[in-house]
């Protein structure tokens, strides 16, 4: 647990969370003043610039170059609400709740997951709010037992901006799905090598966790692995999942070394010019959502199933090598 989520967990019931947010802004704005003072020669070899703003958070806001990439015609948010129209989903679960404000989105059985959670949107679904670590929930099994039977239809994976907690998310997210489900993965498209940091140091921070996409790719081949170009930092949709496989916990700890690689970040030039990702536009509008969601009840339509997913890999998936 970082140290902003511990400060909110064990002063929110005794300060209430306004005052919890200042300290927290706070100690954000030392850390990025230490950071800034400290100055390790690893970031003075990527160039900074010579002159920034700080945001309210403390941290300084680097810029990045907005022509590198097509501009994206959707936000992440919007993305998700398309999505939730598209799949109609019997359950959700989202990682990362903080406002509620993608949670909103969802109606039907729903879990959401996040140690500091302060939610100013309304919610309309039959909810369990957890308020711990996606690790420590999973490892409860409280999850199955308030599906009750059902998998999860739709996943939205935005907790830990750590590779190796993003990996372990899916991976138990996985385990909760059907063959029809569909996972979004989120901030796997960071802006800029800053943006890309594992430890923190600029106001927008998406972290490392686009080298989970990485991995799938070369772990995970039987998934479709979807880059979408949204507003800000892109997410990745995922499908063809398989909750029996356990090859990503069968190889976590072999690659731990990869997940964790220190900073600077290597970023492929792919992810940072968005190069293999597609319009969220052009995604929600695919011909096949009706037919995914007829197949839920239908498990033993092996063929259908495989043939949709393939014209779905066919019409959006591409990899490194195939622009």
């Amino acid at each position: 647990m970082t140290l902003r989520n511990a400060v909110r967990n064990t002063l929110s019931p005794l300060i209430g969370p306004e005052r919890v947010d200042r300290l927290v802004d706070a100690e954000g704005s030392a850390r990025a003043s230490l950071a800034r003072w400290i100055a390790p020669k690893e970031r003075e070899a990527e160039a900074e610039p010579a002159a920034y703003e700080i945001a309210p958070s403390g941290y300084p806001v680097y810029p990045w170059d907005e022509s590198q990439f097509p501009a994206p015609t959707l936000t992440r948010h919007e993305f998700l609400a398309g999505l939730h129209a598209a799949l109609q989903p019997r359950s959700y679960l989202e990682i990362g709740v903080d406002d509620g404000r993608s949670l909103t989105l969802s109606s039907a059985k729903t879990i959401g997951i996040d140690p500091a959670f302060h939610i100013t949107n309304p919610l309309h679904a039959d909810l369990l709010l957890a308020r711990e670590t996606s690790d420590d929930f999973f490892a409860s099994g409280r999850a199955k037992k308030h599906l009750d039977g059902l998998p999860l239809d739709l996943a939205f994976v935005d907790g830990m901006h750590l590779a190796e907690f993003a990996y372990r998310d899916f991976l138990n997210v996985e385990r909760l799905t059907s063959p029809t489900s569909i996972v979004v993965l989120d901030d796997m498209m960071p802006r800029s090598v800053h943006e890309a940091a594992r430890d923190r140091y600029t106001d927008s921070w998406a972290g490392d966790v686009y080298k989970v996409v990485e991995l799938l790719r070369a772990e995970r081949p039987d998934l479709v692995v979807v880059p979408v170009n949204t507003a800000p930092t892109g997410v990745v949709l995922i499908a063809r999942v398989d909750p029996s496989s356990r090859v990503l916990s069968e190889r976590y700890d072999a690659l731990l070394p990869a997940l964790q690689a220190p900073d600077p970040q290597q970023v492929p030039e792919h992810v940072l010019r968005r190069t293999l990702a597609v319009d969220g536009r052009d995604l929600l509008a695919w011909d096949g959502w009706e037919a995914l969601r007829g197949l839920r009840t239908r498990p033993r339509a092996l063929a259908e199933r495989r043939k949709l997913f393939d014209a779905l890999a066919a019409a959006f998936a591409r990899t490194p090598e195939q622009p």
